[in-house]
């Protein structure tokens, strides 16, 4: 066994929301069957559990067209489901930390564990998002691939938490 094939991926992204409630930050996360409303995935609901308890599974699916050989009508479009069954590890509500780790999935995932936390700042008035990872190397991608989606999706899920609480 080569070196490369123990090593694990670790990454982290962080985001500032300056003058949002850290708990209205926290409570998009706690949603945990809810994803789908704050990241670009076209579905993500419960399979398995109790809402907010540990053992809850839910399922996160996107799909992708992608166009083989042809040209215009005649190029043939094939149409790929990426799926995963994510599954709660623990929440901590006073804490605002959640865990959770993939387990049956297509993308690719041998082991893949987040811990996602909001902090407060700005004495109470905003909140900071943190979302890190450990994961076997995922087979086709880079360490950048993963940790570059990750960056993505706390941006995003940062925009659209700070669009919401100003139109609350």
């Amino acid at each position: 066994m080569t070196e490369e094939s123990t090593l694990k991926w670790e990454g982290k992204a962080m985001a500032e929301l300056p003058d949002t409630d850290p708990q209205f930050t926290w409570n998009v996360f706690e949603d945990f069957c809810n994803l789908h409303k704050w990241i670009p995935i076209e579905t993500c609901y419960q399979v398995e559990g109790v809402s907010g308890q540990p053992g809850l599974i839910r399922y996160c699916a996107n799909s992708t067209v992608e166009e083989e050989e042809g040209v215009g009508d005649d190029a043939q479009k094939t149409t790929t489901i990426k799926w995963a069954k994510e599954k709660l590890l623990q929440i901590d509500p006073v804490q605002r930390c959640l865990t959770y780790e993939v387990g049956e999935n297509n993308i690719g995932f041998k082991s893949y564990v987040a811990t996602i936390k909001v902090f407060p700042i700005n004495h109470h008035r905003g909140s900071k998002i943190e979302w890190s990872f450990v994961c076997d190397p995922v087979q086709g991608w880079t360490f950048q691939d993963l940790n570059s989606i990750i960056e993505s999706y706390v941006e995003i899920v940062a925009k659209k938490i700070v669009l919401a609480c100003n139109t609350n």
